[in-house]
């Protein structure tokens, strides 16, 4: 704090997390006479659902990301610390930090968020990553990406190749994203890029355990959703649950689905921070709050976003990122009527989400619009697409972001080209080898050795360009 004298006898807000709740509630209580601490274990603040442009390559992680101390530089009362909460001690009023310091807060907004959920199978998740952060974003880029390298290489080595066949679990709007982004990526960038492929053979499959993908949208968007995606070459396999997931294949029932990449984007649950106020949480790990967004008898903290169960006209809010903005904005604006002198404290309304509508992206020119506000109407295909594009931008923290994510938009869709096809990191793809020597595609592993080098086996630069190298004999007797 700038003056920290004067703040000590000044309400104490600690936020944790800057999601959209966090954000927006630390925004709200900006330039206020409330101290402001918000921790996150990241220094920046993601825009969540962009992050599967990341994941296949249209836009770069700094295109979506922007650190937190920048969008709240001009709010003085506001504090930020990279950190992890461990604990939190409501009795006290103390929340404990990895550190194993203890701040002391009079507020407490909770908005931690949510995290992939493997059902109870977490070693399924090395195989299948889901999509919750940058590093999960550039880690299936690099999945991804690799297969096609991969595929490159064993055509020219061999003559031909492991069948490039991407399986996402989940047809949620996760899914249909992710399967719309490969199958452009493989019909319309990359269609130039490789000489020994052919990247439109390339097969995408969903599989959805309940009867339709979308299951939040109508059923006429539904049907729409489908359409789309089997015109990109899709497949959708609904009532499918997946029983066992395995480097190379995933199992539903008896059936083995070979898989070159497989992508998780089936379920989410609770962050743990929720059974850490001592109350009960439902089997997704959501904390049941009352109308004010309180935990029952806790009047001074607040649990907002995916974090945070409420019910409206007998349905669950949704987890998405419009009820998670209004939720922190909500809770901001509650402390500072909270704050104020007794007498002057009146009779605040509860809560009360306003649905605008969803819309989810499935390919370039594909979208369906579940449109509530300012007026009512389902939109699918190029004009649905365009809406998205429009919210996406404008929702957006920061002029530069924006721009470039314009700029990124404008060379990939109108130019067909794609710009951030970078492989970091490992060059292993979990499963490839094994599915490659049981459809008979790849030859076992050898390691490279200096004797190796003066046999009478061609160079994978000599295939290629089909040079014939002459014996080690033969060069021995000129």
């Amino acid at each position: 704090m700038t003056d920290h004298q004067s703040s000590k006898s000044r309400p104490k807000v600690i936020i944790l997390g800057a999601g959209f709740a966090g954000l927006n509630a630390a925004k709200t209580l900006g330039s206020s006479e409330i101290d402001v601490t918000i921790i996150d274990r990241n220094n920046h603040h993601t825009f969540h659902p962009l992050l599967y442009q990341v994941a296949l390559a249209v836009l770069s992680p700094g295109d979506i990301a922007q650190p937190i101390r920048s969008i709240l530089s001009n709010h003085s009362n506001v504090e930020v610390l990279m950190e992890e909460a461990c604990q939190i001690d409501v009795a006290a009023q103390t929340v404990g930090l990895k550190t194993g310091i203890k701040l002391p807060y009079d507020f407490l907004i909770v908005a931690t968020g949510s995290r992939h959920s493997y059902f109870g199978r977490d070693e399924w998740s090395s195989i299948a990553p889901g999509l919750k952060t940058i590093e999960d974003a550039t880690e299936i880029r690099r999945r991804v990406l690799l297969a096609f390298e991969l595929a490159e290489r064993q055509m020219v080595e061999a003559g031909f190749h492991t069948p490039l066949k991407f399986v996402i679990i989940g047809g949620g709007p996760t899914g249909v994203e992710l399967a719309g982004a490969i199958s452009d990526i493989a019909n319309l960038y990359m269609m130039r890029d490789f000489r020994h492929i052919d990247t439109s053979s390339t097969e995408v499959c969903i599989l959805e355990g309940s009867p339709s993908v979308l299951a939040a949208y109508p059923e006429e968007l539904r049907r729409k959703a489908v359409q789309q995606l089997e015109a990109l070459g899709v497949q959708v396999r609904t009532g499918s649950h997946v029983t066992d997931v395995q480097p190379g294949y995933v199992m539903v029932g008896s059936e083995r689905i070979d898989s070159a990449c497989t992508l998780w984007a089936a379920g989410v649950q609770g962050s743990p921070l929720g059974k850490m106020l001592g109350v009960d949480v439902d089997k997704r790990g959501r904390v049941a709050v009352d109308p004010f967004l309180n935990p029952k008898g806790m009047p001074n903290v607040f649990v907002c976003g995916d974090l945070a169960y409420l019910e409206r006209d007998g349905a669950a809010i949704p987890g998405v990122a419009q009820a998670a903005m209004q939720m922190g904005i909500y809770a901001a604006r509650r402390i500072k009527h909270l704050v104020r002198p007794p007498e002057a404290i009146k009779e605040q309304t509860a809560f009360r989400y306003f649905d605008k509508g969803d819309i989810a992206t499935i390919g370039r020119k594909a979208a369906v619009a579940k449109i509530l506000w300012p007026f009512r109407a389902n939109w699918s295909g190029l004009l649905a697409w365009m809406a998205w594009m429009g919210v996406h931008i404008f929702f957006l923290i920061g002029f530069r972001n924006r721009v470039s994510v314009f700029a990124s938009w404008a060379r990939t869709y109108i130019r067909l080209r794609d710009g951030v096809r970078l492989i970091v990191g490992s060059r292993e793809l979990p499963g490839w080898d094994s599915l490659g020597r049981r459809l008979g595609s790849s030859p076992e592993p050898e390691v490279c050795s200096a004797s190796m080098q003066d046999n009478s086996e061609p160079t994978l630069l000599e295939r290629s360009r089909k040079i014939e190298r002459p014996r080690s004999s033969e060069l021995a007797n000129s």
